[in-house]
């Protein structure tokens, strides 16, 4: 078969393989590609071929009718020799697609059936289109309990899985939902203080204006490899990294690349992807935040109980010795939403600023403490008051700036965001209510997380007293149409309640 010259195409695909041919390319025709279709790439050695998605291009200043045009995660699989000679076929459909089309129809899958499900796409024999599929079929049908524990065991045997040969590694997790809530940052430093091993591999933002691996960059660099990690770990005793740039249960990634656009986040997947993480990352102890509010993720108490005893379950029989709490999610914690903000809220808080957020301290040294009497020596009920100590100390502080050294500072922006918008009390009386999931939408529209500058400063909170016109929030934004969606998506609704004073 004719082959092709390889050629590096600059863009970004994420997470997806895909693949430019000329539509004057002799193969186009002879082999009857199509846009979409999914093609195998060989080099003409005996290695696994490299499976990606078609486009067709009509401009040879792009792609040479004798090339093949690769986006820049493909082509890094060629090992970046550009003009070597490649061949190209149709690929083999993925054959756990059949296992999809039963999940969609409702049945349920076995263990086998996910591992090979997810053998396919980190293979990248799935397309974003076919992933969706899945996702939603999980969805919409709902996972077993059992499917749950299948899927997660599945996520992490098809990656790399970390051993810290210590008999405890403790690590925590919010299912998010609580805009601001960035207790993470504050606990690993606290914790690792104390001489606990936290090795903390975090997230970035699905639905979100900021995951943790987004407000620690604003610090320090996250996207670390393993080896660097070790190290870090074995100097400091913790550190806060993305998880992606590890291998962990690299399933899990792809699904939340397709994840985020759809703004999907259903039960079953959330758990599998975060219990997949932490046992991928070598956690022996875990300790679980489910927030709960009328505007959170988990709405009831029954649904957080619920929640409480499917990770339970799946805890159980990973050998994870899981611990869960039901916190207050009824409105965003700290005064920062974004990178920035947040990274400010974290430290003002390690350095005991008296201008520091009060409730995510609280809340950071209520969760350190019960992370803490995981440690036989600590008696049940003093883990608060040691955590405190930790803080108060500046042993904390400490410890952060110098996990901070080890990752790689980054330069802290130090400017304010271009445009600003202040949201004015519309009455006085009191704060009765306040919408996480439109103040998030808000700070997501203002730029977040992308924007690491951009989000937004809270002034009130639940019950404080508001006089009218008084600012509620500010806005902050770096790009003009950004500032211009964020505005008008809060003149619209506030997300803010006022009225008389209630008791809560």
């Amino acid at each position: 078969m004719k082959t092709l010259k390889l050629r590096k195409v600059a863009i970004d695909t994420y997470k997806e393989n895909v693949a430019y041919l000329h539509r004057d390319c002799p193969l186009y025709r002879s082999e009857g590609f199509q846009a979409l279709n999914k093609i195998e790439i060989r080099d003409g050695t005996e290695t696994t071929p490299v499976i990606a998605v078609l486009n067709i291009v009509d401009d040879e200043t792009i792609i040479a009718p004798d090339e093949l045009g690769l986006s820049e995660q493909t082509f890094s699989q060629f090992n970046g020799i550009e003009n070597s000679a490649v061949y190209v076929n149709h690929a083999t459909p993925p054959t756990s697609l059949r296992l999809v089309h039963e999940k969609i129809a409702g049945n349920k899958l076995g263990k086998k059936d996910f591992l090979h499900i997810c053998e396919d796409i980190v293979n990248n024999r799935y397309s974003k289109i076919e992933i969706s599929a899945f996702l939603v079929g999980c969805a919409e049908g709902g996972l077993e309990r059992d499917e749950m524990l299948y899927l997660t065991e599945a996520m992490v045997e098809t990656g790399q899985s970390l051993d810290w040969g210590e008999p405890m590694v403790v690590d925590k997790h919010c299912i998010g939902g609580i805009p601001g809530n960035r207790t993470t940052m504050l606990i690993v430093p606290i914790v690792a203080a104390h001489g606990m091993l936290m090795p903390k591999t975090s997230s970035r933002a699905i639905t979100s204006p900021s995951g943790t691996s987004d407000t620690m960059e604003v610090l320090a660099k996250v996207n670390l490899k393993p080896d660097e990690l070790r190290s870090i770990a074995q100097h400091q005793r913790g550190f806060i990294a993305w998880g992606g740039s590890a291998n962990l249960a690299p399933v899990d990634d792809i699904l939340i690349s397709v994840e985020r656009p759809l703004a999907l986040d259903s039960k079953g997947q959330m758990i599998a992807s975060i219990l997949s993480k932490k046992i991928a990352a070598g956690s022996t102890h875990l300790l679980i935040d489910i927030p709960m509010g009328p505007t959170a993720k988990v709405h009831t108490q029954n649904e957080a109980l619920k929640l409480r005893k499917l990770f339970e379950y799946i805890g159980d029989r990973s050998n994870l010795n899981l611990e869960v709490v039901i916190t207050d999610g009824r409105q965003p914690i700290g005064n920062g939403i974004g990178p920035s903000l947040e990274a400010r809220d974290v430290m003002q808080i390690l350095q005991n600023d008296p201008h520091a957020p009060v409730d995510l301290k609280e809340k950071s040294l209520q969760l350190a403490g019960r992370i803490l009497e995981f440690d036989p020596d600590v008696r049940g009920g003093q883990g608060y008051y040691l955590a405190r100590d930790l803080l108060e100390s500046g042993r904390a502080l400490k410890k952060m700036e110098d996990i901070i050294a080890l990752q790689g500072s980054n330069l802290i922006p130090t400017r304010p965001a271009q445009f600003h918008y202040q949201v004015l009390a519309p009455t006085a009386g009191f704060v009765n209510a306040i919408d996480n999931l439109q103040i998030a939408h808000i700070a997501r529209m203002a730029g977040a997380p992308m924007d690491k500058i951009a989000g937004i400063d809270l002034h009130k909170k639940l019950n404080d007293p508001v006089e009218k016109d008084e600012p509620l929030y500010t806005i902050n934004a770096e790009f003009n149409a950004d500032y211009q969606f964020a505005k008008t998506l809060a003149v619209k609704n506030s997300g803010y309640t006022i009225g008389e004073y209630n008791e809560f």
